[in-house]
């Protein structure tokens, strides 16, 4: 079988965790081989993600590195035997890479919070709104990646999975575009917000003691806990953060920020105020 020359996130997700259960068991990656009866090639190649590995080995590896927790194992069992194409392969080889592990880790997604300060979020951008962005970015795009970005996010928006936006006032006065686009943004949020699955917050500016500026995120549940990804910008695209001490830190950070937020009745007046202004 062919290697993959570029392996998704999730492939890449799942790799990594059999990588960690080989290591917890303290065992090369030569007594793994042995132990399946393959060559160590092959656990290097299963292990990078460059080829997937089929139920029957998976819980064989899972057998000999000791790991009792069925339900882990089974979900790694779904992840590795999954073979889903779904709406964002369309955008394969037209957008780069991350957009469509964005979109993958969306559509296996049990639950979404966001955490945004600056922009309003992708997921509830209005089409003028998730333009004016992409159409900020440095180097400039050609008009055609501009609307393929465009078509991505709108597309990536039908998802209906639990979602929970905390956004700051900042992302709601900031405008990316004219005030016409603005409001037409803040009056799309508010009917977001009346969604049985959206739930939307506020952090106002006359907030004391507000220090987690710099915690921007979006955190991605999966079928368990330890299974979950937090995803942030970085200077050259998205970051996928998974592991379990960083997903501790990102669930506390979230709950703090939740805590403090005003109450999805307060927010949703607070934002039908700024949109009233405009």
């Amino acid at each position: 079988m062919a290697l993959r020359r570029e392996p998704t996130a999730r492939q890449q997700r799942l790799a990594g965790e059999l990588r960690k259960l080989r290591e917890a068991a303290g065992l090369t990656a030569r007594q793994a081989a042995a132990l399946l009866g393959v060559s160590p090639v092959q656990i290097s190649h299963i292990e990078s993600a460059l080829a997937g590995v089929s139920e029957e080995r998976l819980r064989r590896l899972a057998s000999h590195y000791a790991c009792t927790d069925g339900e882990f194992v089974d979900a790694l069992v779904a992840m590795a035997t999954d073979r889903t194409r779904g709406w964002w392969e369309e955008f394969r080889g037209l957008l780069p890479t991350p957009f469509l592990d964005l979109s993958e880790l969306d559509h296996h997604a049990s639950f979404r919070q966001e955490l945004a300060i600056l922009y309003v979020p992708g997921p509830v951008q209005t089409e003028a709104y998730a333009r004016s962005v992409f159409s900020s970015r440095v180097p400039e795009l050609t008009a055609e990646e501009l609307e393929l970005r465009v078509r991505h996010r709108m597309t990536r928006q039908k998802i209906t999975t639990p979602y929970e936006a905390v956004i700051h006032e900042a992302a709601l006065r900031i405008r990316v575009s004219d005030r016409a686009a603005s409001k037409a943004q803040l009056t799309r949020l508010v009917e977001l917000s009346e969604e049985d699955y959206m739930t939307v917050r506020v952090i106002p500016f006359d907030l004391d003691g507000f220090t987690r500026a710099s915690s921007t995120m979006t955190y991605v549940g999966s079928a368990l806990p330890k299974l979950d990804t937090v995803v942030r910008d970085g200077p050259h695209g998205s970051v996928f953060i998974d592991s379990e001490a960083q997903l501790n830190a990102y669930r506390t950070r979230f709950r703090k920020v939740e805590a403090v937020a005003l109450q999805p009745e307060r927010s949703r007046d607070f934002i039908h105020k700024l949109a009233h202004e405009l």
